[in-house]
């Protein structure tokens, strides 16, 4: 399905993808007949609960979200199909070697890249799709309710608190660390709320001149980032030097 119609179908479902009012039909007319079942409050059937929209409970105004069209744009250049061929997605996946029944935190998971292929691989799993951008957020939710990923749960998360559950086996960070303003504080927040023996697993663009990447001095030194997982507590445990051509991929663990 088209972006476009994933995020217009948030429209029609109401407010920001929550569930659709109770009652249809032409507002301004009368039901021809009142039965017990019509005035009865509404319930719903236990297998079919009510739309838990994850903006409407942080109550995000959608009046101040950014236009669809604009929203889109990001979305296509975040799963533009050339971005594969160095990104390695499904290699990146297999490469943790899940069991399938993991709670993964992908944390700044933006239009859902990894986490719905983590989704995907974790059948008796699960996957918070966390990221700061209420758009990301929206976007995400709408795809697994259309695309019926029972699995998959979007959140929005406050920049300063990555917010990762206690229960999590694996925190993915996937070119994000190096937007983080405050990173030793940010990764001391993080590994306090990691449960012992959980991986995180950092992936971040190599220094150099590179086809793909953000500017030379957004880049961080895998030394450096060595250095910030060891100050917040975790150790270094393992990495796919080989896999990515222009990233690093480490993986540490929470003693």
């Amino acid at each position: 399905m088209k972006t476009r119609s994933l995020l217009a179908w948030g429209v029609v479902l109401g407010v920001l993808g929550c569930e659709p009012a109770a009652t249809g039909g032409d507002p301004g007319t009368t039901p021809a007949a009142t039965s017990p079942e019509s005035t009865a409050p509404m319930v719903h059937d236990p297998a079919h609960p009510p739309i838990d929209c994850p903006l409407h409970a942080k109550g995000i105004d959608p009046a101040g979200l950014r236009p669809f069209e604009d929203v889109e744009k990001y979305i296509a250049f975040l799963e533009r199909p050339e971005r594969a061929v160095w990104q390695k997605p499904d290699e990146v996946v297999a490469a943790l070697a899940l069991k399938g029944n993991e709670t993964v935190v992908d944390l700044g998971a933006g239009s859902g890249y990894f986490a719905f292929r983590f989704a995907a691989a974790l059948p008796g799993g699960r996957v918070i799709a966390a990221d700061i951008e209420p758009e990301m957020v929206r976007h995400m939710h709408h795809r697994a309710m259309t695309d019926g990923v029972q699995n998959l749960e979007a959140t929005l998360i406050d920049p300063g608190d990555p917010a990762v559950p206690a229960g999590a086996d694996v925190v993915f960070i996937c070119d994000v660390l190096h937007h983080v303003s405050d990173r030793p504080a940010w990764l001391a927040k993080l590994a306090g709320e990691m449960k012992a023996g959980a991986r995180l697993v950092l992936i971040e663009f190599k220094e150099g001149d590179l086809p793909q990447g953000p500017p030379a001095a957004a880049k961080i030194p895998r030394a450096k980032l060595v250095d910030l997982m060891s100050a917040a507590g975790l150790r270094l445990s393992g990495e796919h030097a080989d896999l990515l051509p222009y990233q690093v991929f480490l993986i540490f663990e929470k003693a």
